[in-house]
């Protein structure tokens, strides 16, 4: 979460409820295993965990037990009381916990700069107390038990986690959680789960036959078959041509690039780890791209000087990018090492940036409402602290100022989170909520001074003197693959009509109405409507299953009176069954639906 949502969050009664929880969780655990070493256990979002280094791994019946046990303990109403002490009488009260005495040490030292040099101040060491449980933490809490609805909690499942997060210390096992206010709002949060595992994009993906992973190919790069394929170009072409009636021009600039180019721009230093390994040939090493922003700056600059009159320049490309991520870090197409980027540079003078950017925004927001995308909020992500940014405060400041002014100027509301910027400017980032509430960052707008003054670009000015250009780095929907397995979940694989690889399925109810079929289908074709034949030899309430299955917005079932009548009867995915309809009545219904996406 960001930053300053996180704080709000730790604020809230919820996550007092929710730390409150996990520590009547880690009571109930040692009341079960008295021998058990205790690690930390807090609040998260939706939840909390606590982690425990245990004499056996926990079993299913082991939470059943242990979720009783809190609901006991929850309505026995005790107190959560703090007590401030010193780090010998934490060292003493914790003596036999040695994951809490190593946090104690901790704290005695005090907190670390920027260099991992001691600063010396150290915190104030408290610890909460109820029932019979006292644990090293600084709160907050609720006042008492009496305060949780033990209707509203649940323990959801185990995992691994090693200590402090490093593989070379012991392997704990975490608990995971979860409390509500009320017991309604716990069953939500439940539905909405199951309802995330029945939208899952991996499963829906394979059911509806749109990609696969093969490990022949290997983890991270996706293979889609043809109607996964025509449902990236539907999106692609969507977009493609907003962004020419928008004034961008689209451009190609290849798979391969020098290594050379990406330590000029600053990448190489910042995210080499990210990408593959270098292919040498004659001792240049070239690397598959894994961004496009080099690349379009240094086409900027090989189309010649550019005149102010130029500006500004537009480039868009749907290009394949490379990122080498870790094997235990790719989600089907939300996380892959191919992806395809919407991606598109502007450059422009710095009295331009405002302009530009209400046009991408402007972009942006037809997008997000078409895809039903109407719930978002927009975040500024800003500096952090940390090596990873370039050293140019003047150009940071000027990059902040302007982003600002614009996104002010557009009437945006917006937070701002430290650490998220990119390491060349801030960005705005736009992050929507799904139909089930998820958050997914999907369109951005950045700001650059930086990376067009390290790699020469310039323009002559109004002035006569030459100037450097600012970029902005815009994507609507990012990657295709990540967008498209968000619409997959978003839409539960039920694409809008206009998106629906298959739009019309008809269905023959006997061999004799083959015929009629195929040339109903021929026709819809003709009029731009995607028809197929479902020629199969299964009984038709076989057929009329498996199209709802397949998400198909309309199934058109033909038999003896539909010939006569030179009619279809229709049927909806989602179960109407407006029954007959003239075809050219069908035609025009389904033109319509289509064209207003």
């Amino acid at each position: 979460m960001a930053e300053k949502k996180q704080e709000k969050y730790e604020e809230s009664m919820l996550y007092k409820l929710r730390h409150s929880t996990a520590h009547i969780m880690a009571q109930a655990v040692l009341e079960k295993f008295p021998t058990a070493k205790i690690a930390i256990g807090p609040a998260i979002e939706e939840g909390y965990y606590y982690d425990f280094d245990l004499p056996r791994p926990i079993t299913p019946e082991d939470l059943e037990g242990i979720e009783k046990r809190m609901r006991e303990i929850i309505k026995t109403n005790f107190r959560f009381d703090r007590r401030v002490i010193s780090a010998d009488e934490a060292k003493k009260l914790f003596y036999d916990q040695p994951y809490k005495i190593e946090l104690i040490e901790g704290l005695e030292k005090g907190t670390l700069d920027e260099d991992g040099n001691p600063i010396f101040e150290k915190p104030e060491i408290s610890t909460y107390t109820h029932a019979t449980f006292t644990d090293l933490c600084r709160g907050p809490h609720v006042e008492s038990t009496s305060q949780i609805d033990p209707d509203a909690v649940k323990l959801m499942s185990v995992a691994g986690a090693y200590w402090r997060g490093d593989e070379k210390r012991p392997m704990l096992q975490r608990i995971y959680g979860t409390a509500w206010v009320t017991p309604d709002e716990l069953k939500d949060y439940l539905w909405r789960l199951e309802e995330a595992k029945k939208r899952d994009h991996r499963k829906l993906g394979k059911d509806l036959g749109l990609f696969h992973f093969s490990e022949d190919v290997g983890p991270g790069l996706p293979l889609f078959t043809p109607k996964g394929e025509l449902l990236r170009y539907l999106m692609e072409s969507y977009v493609r041509q907003l962004q020419t009636k928008y004034g961008y021009e689209h451009v190609w600039t290849g798979h391969v690039v020098k290594e050379d180019l990406y330590k000029k721009s600053g990448h190489y230093d910042n995210y080499k780890d990210a990408m593959f390994p270098p292919m040498i040939d004659e001792n240049i090493a070239f690397r598959l791209k894994p961004m496009n922003c080099p690349s379009h700056m240094t086409l900027f600059k090989e189309m010649g000087l550019h005149s102010y009159r130029e500006l500004p320049m537009r480039f868009a490309e749907f290009a394949t990018l490379y990122r080498y991520e870790k094997t235990g870090e790719l989600t089907g197409l939300t996380r892959v090492r191919s992806l395809t980027q919407d991606d598109c540079h502007i450059f422009c003078t710095p009295e331009q940036i405002g302009s530009e950017f209400s046009l991408a925004l402007n972009l942006i927001r037809e997008v997000l409402d078409t895809y039903h995308f109407s719930d978002y909020v927009v975040r500024l992500s800003l500096r952090g602290k940390g090596g990873k940014y370039v050293q140019d405060d003047e150009k940071w400041n000027l990059a902040e100022k302007a982003l600002r002014e614009s996104m002010d100027a557009a009437g945006l509301d917006y937070f701002e989170a430290a650490g998220e910027a990119a390491f060349y400017g801030p960005k705005a980032d736009f992050i929507a909520r799904d139909v089930l509430g998820r958050e997914w960052q999907l369109s951005t707008i950045q700001v650059d001074f930086i990376q067009p003054a390290r790699l020469g670009l310039t323009y002559i000015g109004e002035d006569g003197a030459e100037h450097t250009p600012v970029v902005l780095h815009r994507a609507v929907t990012g990657s295709t693959e990540r967008f498209l397995g968000v619409i997959i979940e978003h839409f539960a694989g039920a694409f809008p009509v206009w998106l629906a690889p298959v739009q019309a399925v008809l269905i023959p109810i006997a061999d004799r109405h083959m015929d009629y079929a195929n040339e109903i289908a021929t026709k819809l074709k003709n009029t731009g409507i995607r028809a197929m034949v479902d020629s199969r030899s299964e009984r038709m309430n076989a057929k009329i299953r498996d199209a709802q299955n397949q998400k198909i917005p309309y199934m058109l079932v033909v038999g003896d009176k539909e010939m006569e009548n030179g009619q279809v009867a229709l049927r909806l995915r989602n179960g109407e069954n407006p029954g007959p309809i003239d075809l050219d009545g069908f035609i025009k219904q389904a033109s319509e639906e289509i064209s207003k996406k």
